[in-house]
């Protein structure tokens, strides 16, 4: 997870080995999230007031907002109107690393400033070990340096494994998770995998856990990616129902 201890555990951590700060392109669409029991994840716009991100980083029983940053970069934080969870989600599932329904979405009371919705897609299938797709987030570059964090980065990474419509984990290309390289992070958790399709870049799934090399405790060896393939249409119609249409 890369959330924070106030979320039981730590799933994912923010990008790290090195990835090279974003703030434009894919970039455009993250936010950051903040819970009232102290929890950062990330999050991406798929409409002006409506955000993407994982069912772990946004649990019942706590406030979230969205961070945003005026022209002097002093943060601001924005109300979220409501949250909703897959109810397939289990959280147990996901702190062992396997496929759960890790996905929620989040409606703000006012669309985001300065910011540019992502095209919502799912990964083309069969996803083959090597496909590569793009990570983005605002979580950590040290492991437990929260001030590390805070700075939207991405990183190109490589499925390996056995990918497919429940599960996608990625690693550094450069690596193969047999030491330390890019990777999801503390804070990273909800970030957008983005793939290039035909219509261009889309978001095809969330970033849900991380590991150190060789399936270790920590950062920068596999990205636990939830991919959108069984749960877009959720995505669709909880969207309808909050008047959005994508």
């Amino acid at each position: 997870m890369i959330a924070s201890a106030a979320l039981l555990a730590s799933p994912c951590y923010a990008i790290v080995g090195g990835a090279t700060p974003s703030n434009d392109g894919l970039a455009r669409a993250v936010v950051t999230i903040v819970g009232s029991r102290g929890n950062f994840c990330t999050g991406s716009l798929i409409a002006p007031a409506l955000v993407l991100t994982v069912a772990h980083c946004v649990q019942p029983g706590a406030e979230y907002k969205i961070v945003e940053y005026d022209a002097a970069r002093t943060p601001e934080l924005k109300d979220v109107k409501r949250v909703a969870i897959d109810p397939g989600f289990q959280m147990q599932a996901m702190l062992a690393h396997r496929a759960t329904a890790d996905v929620a979405l989040l409606q703000l009371e006012i669309p985001a400033k300065g910011k540019i919705p992502a095209q919502l897609g799912a990964p083309l299938q069969p996803i083959s070990p090597g496909a590569k797709f793009t990570i983005a987030g605002i979580g950590v570059t040290v492991r437990g340096d929260g001030k590390s964090g805070g700075i939207i980065r991405a990183a190109r990474l490589v499925a390996t494994g056995n990918p497919g419509s429940l599960q996608i984990r990625l690693v550094d290309p450069a690596t193969n998770g047999t030491r330390e390289g890019l990777g999801a992070c503390t804070g990273d958790s909800g970030g957008p995998v983005f793939e290039d399709q035909q219509g261009g870049p889309a978001i095809v799934g969330v970033i849900s856990w991380s590991t150190g090399p060789n399936g270790s405790g920590g950062c920068g060896g596999l990205t636990g990616v939830t991919p959108l393939t069984l749960y877009r249409d959720w995505i669709l119609q909880t969207a309808r129902q909050w008047g959005f249409a994508l």
